[in-house]
């Protein structure tokens, strides 16, 4: 099995020379040929709160993540999942040093079809020990789920 090599660009022009409150925190990421995207910092650190900033991007990696996972191991044991949502929330404590998120909480909402509840959760389970970026990451994830079963 090879190694997994994943590769971003990141651009960013402007001067600090002008001090920490003015510098424009704008920057771009590329992903690939057609995918860039404009971030900045969260507006507590004097970014632009229209853009998406790195803690934000953290979440969706791992909320992501839990849900590819998820899926991947209910198809495989043949469970069928209809529909899911997250609504996932990050902590970083300001007292904090080093500054860091220490918890991610992921609230998971799930549709399924023909199975029960506690197939359900232990597939959501496995899916979270899968599951890379939570296995990356030095806070805890914690998944909370309401599944529902329809026929």
């Amino acid at each position: 099995m090879t190694d997994h090599i994943y590769t971003t660009g990141l651009d960013w022009s402007g001067s600090t020379g002008v001090g920490y409150r003015a510098y424009d925190r704008t920057h771009t990421v590329a992903i690939n040929d057609d995918v860039t995207l404009t971030l900045s910092a969260d507006s507590v650190f004097r970014g632009d709160a229209r853009l998406a900033n790195p803690e934000q991007l953290l979440l969706a990696a791992a909320s992501s993540c839990q849900l590819l996972s998820f899926l991947a191991v209910a198809a495989l044991a043949h469970v069928d999942i209809v529909h899911c949502t997250d609504s996932a929330r990050a902590v970083m404590p300001a007292d904090s040093s080093p500054m860091r998120i220490t918890e991610v909480t992921l609230d998971v909402k799930i549709v399924a079809r023909g199975t029960d509840e506690a197939t359900v959760q232990a597939l959501l389970q496995d899916a979270h020990e899968q599951c890379f970026i939570a296995n990356s990451l030095a806070a805890p994830v914690t998944i909370t789920a309401e599944v529902e079963i329809i026929a």
